[in-house]
This record gives structure tokens, sequence and C-alpha cells, in this order.
């Protein structure tokens, strides 16, 4: 195995740039075998999340992580611990990351469901806009970005790994560009991909942002028969129910 680099010193020597790997959870199932909907703070990871997430370390294996945060879920601490198996590592739970909650599914007529959930983001720019009746955008999206504001600044680590969530990682993606709610539904997040920030931070302010890689799937790089998007892929079951 070659020897890993040692960080990179950009020019001006005050700067640190840090590393942030920012993952979705692997797969999970969200319907029981009659298709109804399970808690979702419950759900756990299928045996394919489960391969995900081992593809997920695969990738990292030669990744100095000196620091792991996940959303405190039970399917991002799971594709957390798979993932970094071995490494010695601890896993920190961090609720800022928790996931945009949609409202109950008994509220939204069936003729909308489409729209409120498998397409919920196009419409997150609009003022006072929430998903399919539940967490409104944009106080998630202020809490998230409170909380990798405050993560970025923290001292003492250069390579971070950060296991959360669709909308989570797709409002992540958005601060690091600067793109406002609107820009959502773009990100698309697949079940355990790894999207790739650079922050350089001196005396305590964020200076500048680097997108280096989105959404790649280590389990299926080239997305073969990957042709639904995640949010078809979790709701299409919801648009029948009762």
């Amino acid at each position: 195995m070659s020897a890993v680099p040692p960080p990179f010193t950009p020019l001006a020597g005050t700067v640190a740039r840090r590393r942030l790997y920012l993952m979705r959870h692997g797969h999970v199932a969200y319907y029981d075998a009659e298709g109804r909907p399970l808690n979702p703070k419950l759900a756990e990871l299928t045996e394919r999340g489960r391969e995900e997430a081992r593809a997920v370390g695969e990738l990292l294996a030669g990744v100095p992580l000196d620091r792991v945060v996940c959303s405190g879920l039970a399917r991002t601490r799971q594709t957390a611990e798979l993932a970094l198996a071995g490494r010695g590592l601890t896993v920190e739970d961090d609720p800022a990351f928790l996931e945009i909650r949609a409202g109950r599914l008994s509220t939204i007529p069936r003729a909308e469901r489409e729209a409120a959930y498998v397409y919920g983001f196009e419409g997150a720019g609009a003022e006072g806009a929430s998903f399919a009746g539940g967490d409104g955008f944009a106080a998630v999206r202020d809490r998230v970005f409170a909380g990798i504001e405050r993560l970025v600044l923290e001292p003492g680590w250069t390579h971070l790994a950060l296991f959360a969530h669709d909308g989570v990682n797709r409002m992540l993606m958005a601060w690091a560009c600067g793109a406002g709610l609107g820009a959502l539904a773009a990100f698309e997040q697949d079940y355990g991909c790894v999207n790739i920030l650079d922050v350089d931070v001196a005396d305590g302010r964020i200076l500048r942002r680097f997108i280096r890689a989105v959404n790649i799937t280590p389990s299926n790089p080239a997305k073969n028969g990957l042709h639904e998007t995640s949010l078809e892929i979790a709701f299409r079951p919801v648009l029948t129910l009762d």
C-alpha cells in the first residue's frame, strides 16, 4: 500500500484546509411486508444497505479519517459502523443532521401525494414551504447550516466523515455552493453515496468551500440500472396507501 500523503497546506500558511466526506446511509426498509409504513426513526439497513456501507468502507480505506459523525438515527450509525469497522474510530451523534420529516400521510390527499413526497423538494424555495406537510425547509436549512459551520470550525481534525440523510445532504451541497433551497431538487443523493467537500478556515472563519465530488456510489459507480430517484424509490408505495 502506498504511503498516505501529508495534509495539504494552502499557500496562506494560517489557513487550514479541511476535508469532509459526506455520506448518505445505505438502503433501508421503510415498509413492512404488507406495504405499510414503518416508523422512519427505527428504520435499519437491509442487506443491500449493508453491502453499500461496506463498499463505502473500501472507498475510504486509505483516507486518514480522524473524526466520524452521524445523525444519531440507527440507519446512519449502522452505515458508519460498517463502513469504518476495525478502524478504532468513535462515531459521534449530532442531531443537527437529523433528516427532514414529512407530515402524516393521512393529511395528504392521494391525488397530491406524488407532488408532496416524490417531488417534494421541487418547491423547497417557496416561502413557507414544508416537506409533505411536515418540517419547514427553511427551519431545517437553518439547523443544518448552523451544524455544519459549527462542526467545520471545531478544532482537532483534518478529515471528517459525516453520515447523514438525503434531504440533509442536499442542503449541505447547497451550502457548499452557495445556492438556496431551490437547488435541493438537483442534488440527487442515492443510497450509500459519498460526496467530498473541502473547506478553508482561518481565525474562526470559513473562507471558502470546494465541491470535489457529488453522489459517488461505490457499490455501483456507473449507476447501472439505477434510473429512479431516491425519492421515487422511497415514496412510490405511499401513492396508493389508504
